[in-house]
């Protein structure tokens, strides 16, 4: 294989929708490893919740950022892009390809165009800003985004307490709006990003979703949500299948109701996936089935 310069295979599409698979062969061929995409499957505690690598899987092929935080840990897509660019350095010293995969819409642009440099939150305004959200709740946050940056107020997703609370804190940390930060100017990269994404029929995927939810139910993922809940007030927990479980333990939602939720809410989050994927006109789409396909496709492009 003559390869003339190094080259991140990019595999992303909804979750569900077969990216584990389909990325263990591919980096086989290329005899390469993975770094996932995946912002919850960094979490080491949640293994069935997130549908992390299995540990065969994690034998078939080296992966990176599988498994390395704890729940209490504090992460950003900005600590993600400095660390697996740092990583890429490394890898591609000794290998011409390597694979990104995942499902994580701002991790993906993160290595292949870069985030904007965004000051880090200090400790003080973090825990100052998460007080705030527990005393006075999201409204009187969304309130103040209004005052303080009408401009990302209009886009950003009023009801993400995530996103709201990380804009208000560059708001009191800097004095500047938010929006003073993002430049959203794509940074050069040293390698080349072939983007592969993958797709179904809403209704195979759907099938495919709930089949999934009921797997990781019959694999213990109540046992696990039990197991993480006294943290359920963090940010890394805010995440589908664990919340609705939680309003399980809580005594608000019968167990047979949560699990629906469970499926409802990937459906949803798959839509919006896709909707952020359907933005980039650099993504090849393909389906899962189609192997030969895609791999045509990268020998065309390596």
């Amino acid at each position: 294989m003559s390869v003339s310069e190094k080259t991140l295979i990019v595999l992303i599409g909804p979750t569900g929708v077969g990216k584990t698979e389909l990325s263990l062969q591919i980096a086989k061929h290329y005899q390469t490893c993975i770094v996932s995409a995946d912002s919850r499957q960094l979490y080491a505690p949640l293994k069935i919740g997130t549908a992390a690598p299995t540990a065969e899987q994690l034998r078939q092929v080296p992966h990176y950022f599988v498994g390395t935080l704890q729940l209490t840990d504090y992460y950003s897509a900005a600590q993600y892009e400095t660390e697996v660019m740092q990583l890429l350095g490394e890898l591609f010293q000794e290998k011409d390809v390597v694979v990104l995969t995942g499902g994580s819409m701002m991790y993906v642009d993160a290595i292949c165009k870069g985030i904007d440099d965004i000051p880090t939150v200090d400790r003080e305004t973090r825990e100052m800003m998460l007080h705030k959200y527990e005393t006075e709740g999201l409204e009187q946050l969304v309130a103040e985004l209004r005052l303080l940056d009408p401009e990302y107020y209009q886009i950003v997703d009023l009801k993400n307490p995530k996103r709201v609370i990380h804009a208000l804190e560059i708001c009191y940390m800097t004095g500047k709006s938010y929006t003073s930060f993002r430049k959203q100017q794509p940074k050069e990269r040293s390698f080349r990003s072939i983007k592969i994404g993958l797709t179904r029929d809403r209704e195979e995927l759907y099938d495919r979703i709930n089949r999934r939810v009921d797997i990781m139910m019959e694999e213990g993922l109540l046992k696990e949500a039990a197991a993480v809940y006294p943290y359920r007030h963090l940010n890394s927990l805010n995440t589908v299948g664990y919340k609705e479980l939680f309003h399980y333990m809580d005594g608000t939602w019968e167990l047979d109701f949560a699990i629906e939720k469970i499926k409802q809410n990937s459906r949803i989050y798959s839509r919006k996936q896709m909707t952020w994927f359907k933005r980039d006109p650099e993504i090849q789409w393909f389906h899962p089935d189609q192997f030969a396909e895609i791999q045509s496709y990268l020998q065309s492009k390596i």
